[in-house]
């Protein structure tokens, strides 16, 4: 049974073995691998894709994220798998109530600096540090944009805490895309419908995005 080891130690070794497993043969990245699971006591998946990630940073962004180092993105990836992998905005809210979860059950060992930085990270900061984790999560396909970026982003998002006990019939929607590890081309979606106070779902296969199928769905 691996050892329990702090998060900054953790980066200290991703520090110090990245290089060496970047450059390294298949044979050399396998043993360098065993020896990193064995001391971290991550999840072998988990544990390549942290050395990977960390050997495809790109110098020049280091400068954006002086207050946050190796240790305390390894620290939010690790919230983030264990939230399901929710987004930002939905994530932040939920960190007081993970991260002393985590640190009960041995998930995680953070000092006090690093505890109240995740604890005063904002949405915007958590998707810079995840950025690249996310693209390896996708099988290295970046999500395109699309032209409703800016409609988005004019939406407020509501949280599990904003809604303040409503009556069955307000609902959240959102969208399964099946389209394997692409997002290029057309493909079907599965629109989700949530009613918030039940918990009632309902489930519908649709063709593509399109406004009309949409409210067809709906309908």
């Amino acid at each position: 049974m691996a050892r329990r080891i702090s998060m900054a130690t953790r980066s200290e070794l991703v520090e110090a073995i990245v290089e060496r497993y970047r450059s390294g043969s298949r044979s050399d990245k396998r043993l360098i691998l065993d020896e990193f699971v064995a001391v971290t006591g991550y999840h072998r998946k988990h544990a390549i894709r942290v050395l990977r990630q960390r050997a495809s940073e790109i110098p020049g962004t280091k400068r954006h994220s002086l207050r946050y180092g190796g240790d305390v993105r390894e620290a939010l990836v690790v919230l983030w798998e264990a939230s399901e992998r929710l987004c930002s905005k939905r994530l932040r809210p939920l960190i007081p109530v993970l991260l002393p979860a985590l640190e009960r059950h041995g998930r995680l060992e953070l000092d006090a600096a690093l505890r109240g930085k995740l604890l005063t990270m904002s949405p915007a900061t958590m998707d810079r540090l995840l950025a690249e984790v996310r693209v390896v999560a996708r099988g290295g396909q970046r999500r395109r944009a699309g032209m409703s970026s800016a409609v988005r982003r004019s939406v407020p998002i509501r949280t599990f805490g904003d809604w303040n006990d409503p009556p069955p019939g307000y609902v959240e929607v959102d969208f399964v895309a099946h389209s394997g590890t692409s997002s290029s081309g057309s493909f079907v979606q599965t629109m989700v419908l949530t009613d918030i106070a039940t918990g009632w779902t309902e489930c519908v296969p649709v063709r593509t995005r399109e406004s009309g199928l949409v409210v067809a769905a709906i309908k």
